[in-house]
């Protein structure tokens, strides 16, 4: 698999090209078997991702994904590192798939900072969206970091209404699957409704969710902590939408 120069990078800055004892997690194998629900919401497994999100929560890493959408594949990097800060690399993720985007939290506070890829070679810049414990506002909210931090706590809480079923694991996915669904009718649902996996320890192994496909390819232990890729600057976040055409001046 062919990495962008920018999600390079970051690999090499967490040590995901060269891991010590333990750390590493090999390309992960194909499975024959596909996803089919049980047949109702189980108790049980209601508990069992509960627990596996916990794990998530502590959990301390640095992971390459592929994300696919619409039959488009991307690269995604999420790194927890030992402090707490974290951070997820999401190429094509603003202005309509056109710019890349970098979703972080450290001690500041949570930015949103632009993304080099080799279709939009750029300077990193960041741009603070929240404060440390506040969620990304929804105009400028990739969703993607969404699976590895913000949703990890609507797992875990009791209250929430979902309903869960362990289901056969999605194709390519290690560890134990789960059916997660809303049990209301909100439109403003806690979660997005999909297919959430995870490794025996709390790793994110795949998910299938409204905006793609999620599979793990390779994780490390995590860096002892993240700083902002660029330098903090004044002004508004990449929005999600595509950017309108600017007309050319007429002669």
């Amino acid at each position: 698999m062919r990495i962008p120069s920018a999600l390079t990078v970051v690999l090499l800055a967490v040590g995901l090209t060269g891991c010590g004892d333990g750390g590493d997690t090999p390309a992960v194998p194909p499975a024959s078997s596909s996803a089919s629900p049980a047949a109702g919401p189980e108790p049980g497994a209601r508990d069992e991702l509960a627990g596996l999100a916990a794990l998530a929560l502590d959990r301390r890493y640095a992971a390459l994904y592929t994300l696919t959408d619409g039959g488009a594949s991307r690269e995604v990097v999420a790194s927890v590192a030992a402090d707490g800060t974290w951070r997820v690399d999401i190429p094509d993720g603003a202005l309509g798939g056109t710019a890349g985007v970098t979703i972080i939290r450290v001690a500041a506070g949570l930015y949103q900072c632009t993304l080099s890829t080799p279709a939009l070679p750029v300077s990193p810049t960041c741009v603070r969206v929240a404060e440390k414990g506040d969620k990304v506002p929804r105009k400028y909210d990739p969703r993607v970091q969404r699976l590895f931090r913000q949703w990890l706590s609507v797992l875990t809480d009791p209250k929430q209404p979902l309903a869960v079923s362990a289901i056969q694991p999605l194709e390519g996915a290690e560890g134990a699957c789960y059916s997660v669904d809303s049990v209301t009718a909100s439109s403003d649902a806690p979660i997005d409704v999909g297919v959430y996996c995870y490794s025996t320890d709390g790793l994110l192994t795949a998910a299938r969710v409204g905006f793609g496909t999620l599979q793990l390819v390779r994780q490390v232990d995590g860096p002892p902590t993240l700083q902002l890729p660029g330098p903090e600057v004044a002004g508004q976040p990449m929005g999600m939408a595509a950017q309108a055409a600017v007309p050319a001046p007429s002669a």
